[in-house]
């Protein structure tokens, strides 16, 4: 029987989304947890396959002691040489761990809709290159905060406004500045409640995110899958160490 996968989420509501399915459909429990609700994160990820610390509303700068701790909490599955995945704000909380910094862009711009992001070398070697799931060439954001690239990580993907985009650090540690796991119906919900946001500069108008969505997901779906299978199979490193 498959170990269950850490899901870490900063809402009440949110959801793991197309990863939790696929997750799932791999046989792994999900063990969610909030610590914004005062829910504790475990003190070791021995009964676990691995973590996932989703996006949210917060910033990684953020005083709250849920937010210190999340960040503290992230030397535990690199400690134990266990995979964790960084999703947005999971990628800028791993980087804050690391000593990088995370700041907004000096111009203000924010990236809300999709958005191109090209993969080095090191990004394409760890997946894509002559397979058949490269790394998808437009990906979903939402956000407006960027990390720097931590010591000792390797940077994977990169783009235009915020150009660290994905970073690997040891060999089971990944942070990606975009959304693989949003579904059409988590699209409808975010666009409605965070539609304030399409005011800023930078942002895509709604009516684009559905449009782009029927270009670029099937790309994105392809590598998500892909990339989990990597991600969970503990004999293959995501980065060289």
């Amino acid at each position: 029987m498959p170990l269950p996968v850490l899901i870490v989420l900063h809402q009440e509501h949110s959801s793991p989304g197309r990863i939790g399915r696929l997750l799932t459909e791999r046989g792994h429990r999900l063990d969610i947890r909030r610590p914004c609700l005062g829910e504790r994160l475990p003190a070791t990820l021995a009964e676990h396959a691995g973590a996932i610390i989703f996006g949210g509303p917060q910033s990684a700068n953020d005083c709250h002691d849920y937010v210190r701790s999340e960040i503290d909490w992230i030397g535990v599955p690199l400690r134990e040489g266990k995979p964790y995945l960084g999703i947005c704000l999971g990628a800028q909380m791993l980087a804050r761990h690391l000593g990088a910094s995370v700041s907004r862009h000096p111009e203000g711009l924010v990236e809300i809709g999709y958005y191109p992001i090209r993969a080095t070398a090191a990004g394409a070697a760890l997946l894509g290159g002559d397979s058949d799931t490269p790394w998808p060439d437009h990906v979903y954001h939402w956000h407006n905060e960027g990390f720097e690239l931590p010591d000792g990580a390797q940077l994977l993907a990169e783009g235009e406004a915020f150009p660290h985009q994905a970073f690997g650090y040891g060999a089971r540690a990944l942070g990606i500045q975009f959304h693989p796991e949003v579904t059409h119906h988590m699209m409808c919900r975010w666009t409605v409640t965070g539609a304030d946001s399409f005011d800023l500069p930078g942002a895509r108008p709604r009516r684009a995110h559905f449009i782009d969505r029927l270009q670029h997901d099937g790309r994105i779906r392809l590598w998500l899958d892909a990339f989990l299978d990597r991600w969970l199979a503990s004999d293959q490193p995501l980065a060289a160490e």
